[in-house]
């Protein structure tokens, strides 16, 4: 009793549950994941949408930061726009500065940084959001998550969310590096797919890219979903 009253007080066993509970915020939120292939890498999210009245446009789970990295999110999500927020900052104070682009390993660093001072002060919460960072520099990609602690991890495929668990079976059993971006892709969807217990639809389907090639963040279009989701009904023999 007592040691979760503050962010400042740790338990006897050396836990700060403040951050536990800021991490269950995270299980609790809507599933991404993000996938590395030779020529790209790729962060896919369902979006949830819980009532039909909704307009799925205005959901927003996936966030372009500079033009060479982009961002998924899972949690809660005014903490996530406020990070999103500080991420573009860092990009334009980097090019300001240096006068070139930021390194994907540089920025997730600064945003995990400013993660774990809110989980070190008194009268703060952490923020209960993690991230999924993607992006492009020299002749490779990178794929970095974040957690609510401020731990920073590198991947060659991953998950946050409500979902981890199954979206990470389907990696560990399915995932080869040398996979092209549309084979990463319908990973991916697949693994979205077996996280959402087979309820897949490219309106609630969310989708961003960034290519070796030219090094830029772009989301697919609804149609461009659409297709890939059609893939992966054939691909699964129609059980989609």
């Amino acid at each position: 009793m007592g040691y979760d009253r503050a962010i400042t007080v740790f338990s006897p066993d050396g836990r700060l549950f403040q951050v536990e509970y800021a991490r269950e915020a995270v299980r609790r939120g809507t599933t991404a994941v993000g996938i590395k292939a030779t020529d790209g890498v790729a962060v896919l999210v369902d979006k949830r949408i819980t009532s039909r009245l909704m307009e799925p446009e205005s959901i927003e789970k996936i966030f372009q930061i500079d033009t060479h990295i982009g961002a998924a999110t899972s949690g809660l999500v005014a903490d996530a726009r406020i990070l999103v927020d500080r991420a573009r900052v860092e990009c334009q104070i980097n090019r300001l500065i240096y006068d070139e682009r930021i390194g994907v390993e540089a920025l997730s660093k600064k945003i995990c940084d400013f993660k774990q001072t809110y989980t070190q002060y008194g009268g703060v919460r952490p923020f209960g959001t993690a991230l999924l960072i993607i992006g492009a520099e020299d002749n490779r990609v990178r794929l970095f998550e974040t957690d609510p602690s401020g731990a920073l991890l590198e991947y060659k495929a991953t998950g946050i969310g409500a979902g981890r668990a199954a979206v990470m079976e389907v990696f560990e059993a399915k995932y080869r590096e040398d996979m092209n971006m549309r084979e990463a892709i319908l990973l991916g969807l697949e693994a979205l797919y077996r996280a959402s217990e087979g309820k897949l639809d490219a309106s609630t389907t969310e989708i961003g890219v960034i290519m070796l090639e030219d090094k830029k963040f772009r989301k697919l279009e609804e149609s461009e979903v659409a297709e890939y989701i059609e893939m992966l009904k054939s691909q699964l023999g129609g059980e989609a």
